[in-house]
């Protein structure tokens, strides 16, 4: 396997806003679009994407409750989408299309973490099936106005989570034996990176790359109702005041430093020519000596993240593998 996974020295920091890695760029007549851009990271990203010119399209369940969310943002819409629902991805999609405009980029920012067991009505695992194959569907349907771009830009939302869970080969809906909502999660977001190395492999001659990231412990987002305040606290992510703890270095971020790396894999002119990478804290992460996944206790002491990403989350065979799974 060959190691894309160098870092570049980007010169920005875990610290970094969206903002931050904004400066000097201008995306006038750039178009995005960014599935749930209306509530946490999605909401930061939108935000400092739309103040640096872009038009960005939010795919959202309830469109408007999205379209209030951003009523103060100029040359931002949002359009009906629900992941789990094959017919309103592709009337999203279809309905693009039909705009005639290209795609810039696309951030499948969407996702659902943790939780009971919960299956749409096909009856696939709701986290895989909302964090990767809604995604999956997506941007196939999307291919058309990526490639009308001429260098396009497909940003997979993922997680440091992924160390928790390669993709269950042989039961990814959890059909046979006990559900673990974090190992589900951890499939999800792996299949988010091996998503991102399949993408870039078989579009990149069309000009399309693909990236996937860790935008760092945020928790003051929607992301997991499923956990408690207490749960939240023995981790180390809210303190005995129930204060949201700060500290970018611990891997622990505010919603703006959070969407930085969003931001930074969309429009970053660093990234030039590069694709199939896994990101954290605006730049590309090391490849860890890592090849099966962890076994974390939620809740039971402080939670530690590393920099950088698992063998198996960057490997080029599952990638293929997972492209003609999520297929069928």
């Amino acid at each position: 396997m060959t190691n894309r996974q160098h870092p570049l020295g980007s010169g920005f920091t875990a610290a970094s806003t969206a903002t931050d890695v904004l400066a000097g760029i201008d995306l006038a007549g750039r178009q995005i679009v960014v599935t749930a851009g209306h509530v946490g990271l999605g909401l930061e990203t939108t935000r400092a994407l739309s103040r640096a010119g872009a038009s960005v399209v939010i795919g959202a369940r309830s469109p408007g409750r999205a379209a209030a969310a951003v009523a103060d943002l100029p040359g931002v819409e949002a359009r009906p989408l629900d992941l789990l629902d094959p017919r309103s991805v592709d009337a999203f999609a279809e309905a693009y299309l039909d705009t005639g405009r290209p795609l810039h980029a696309l951030i499948n920012n969407a996702g659902i973490m943790g939780g009971p067991l919960v299956r749409d009505g096909r009856g696939y695992e709701a986290q895989f099936a909302t964090n990767h194959l809604g995604h999956f569907r997506l941007t196939d349907g999307l291919l058309p106005a990526l490639r009308a771009a001429s260098g396009a830009r497909v940003v997979e939302v993922s997680s440091w989570g992924h160390h928790l869970s390669d993709i269950r080969w042989g039961d990814p809906h959890f059909e046979d034996g006990a559900y673990d909502g974090m190992v589900a999660y951890g499939q999800s977001k792996t299949a988010n990176v091996l998503f991102a190395v399949e993408l870039d492999r078989r579009w990149s001659n069309d000009g399309i790359r693909g990236y996937a990231l860790h935008p760092g412990g945020i928790i003051d987002t929607n992301l997991a109702p499923s956990i408690t305040d207490e749960q939240w606290q023995l981790m180390g992510l809210i303190d005995e005041h129930g204060k949201v703890v700060n500290d970018p270095d611990r891997d622990l971020k505010t919603p703006m430093q959070g969407a930085s790396t969003s931001v930074w894999a969309a429009t970053s002119p660093l990234l030039d020519g590069i694709g199939g990478v896994f990101l954290q804290n605006n730049d590309i992460a090391p490849l860890e000596d890592i090849d099966a996944p962890l076994s974390i206790d939620f809740g039971s002491g402080p939670l530690q993240t590393s920099v950088g990403v698992t063998r198996y989350a960057v490997d080029p065979e599952s990638a293929q593998r997972l492209w003609d799974l999520s297929e069928k």
